[in-house]
């Protein structure tokens, strides 16, 4: 089962809203869900909430080291509770999916991304669950970092707030360590097709 769900962002009313906190936009979901309150952990670095579901205790991690060292903040909550890495799940920003997407995955490499990087190299391993919240691709490599730092249009963030809602449908399967069902969950809950648009007649309709 998952007992730490961490949301990788950077810390800050700058960055509040822009596409490298998506994995902060989902943790306050959960939260919100749980109805739990996240305050200021200094041992841990990070804005940080427990709860205890089906008598197991449950940790929920914004960490505030800035993205590239989300690692300190990992790794020191998960050491100091015996949490293993398979254990953990890490919800963040994926340049890779289009926004409204949402992919889980376990292990694998952290494919550039910073922020896993350092969880990486602070857990000494890559074998964690990851969350993938689709946010797009500005289409030229050179634009990424300005990309994930700016805020979506407003269709965007629409989207990825309703993939968030989606994916938060599979919390009793993360609960339940029941990760199969899980991505199937996350996999299979598709955004809503675009209705086409409503043809209005016209004389030339009636001819």
């Amino acid at each position: 089962m998952i007992k730490l769900f961490v949301g990788l962002g950077n810390p800050g009313p700058d960055y509040e809203a822009t596409r490298h906190n998506a994995g902060f936009w989902w943790i306050d979901q959960l939260a919100l869900q749980l109805k739990l309150h996240l305050v200021m952990e200094k041992s841990f670095h990070g804005l940080a909430a427990r709860t205890s579901i089906n008598g197991n205790n449950v940790w929920l991690l914004e960490p505030q080291t800035f993205m590239n060292v989300s690692g300190k903040s990992v790794a020191s909550l998960a050491r100091f509770f015996k949490i293993d890495p398979a254990e953990i799940l890490v919800v963040h920003d994926e340049l890779d999916l289009p926004p409204g997407e949402a992919k889980l995955k376990f292990g694998g490499s952290h494919a550039g991304h910073n922020g896993l990087r350092d969880i990486h190299a602070q857990l000494g391993t890559g074998d964690y669950w990851r969350l993938r919240l689709g946010v797009g691709h500005p289409g030229v490599k050179s634009e990424v970092i300005h990309w994930v730092l700016k805020k979506p249009m407003l269709d965007h963030r629409i989207a990825i707030d309703q993939c968030i809602d989606r994916s938060l449908t599979a919390l009793p399967h993360f609960l339940s360590g029941a990760m199969d069902k899980a991505m199937l969950q996350v996999h299979t809950s598709k955004p809503p097709r675009p209705k086409p648009p409503r043809v209005l007649p016209t004389d030339e309709n009636h001819a």
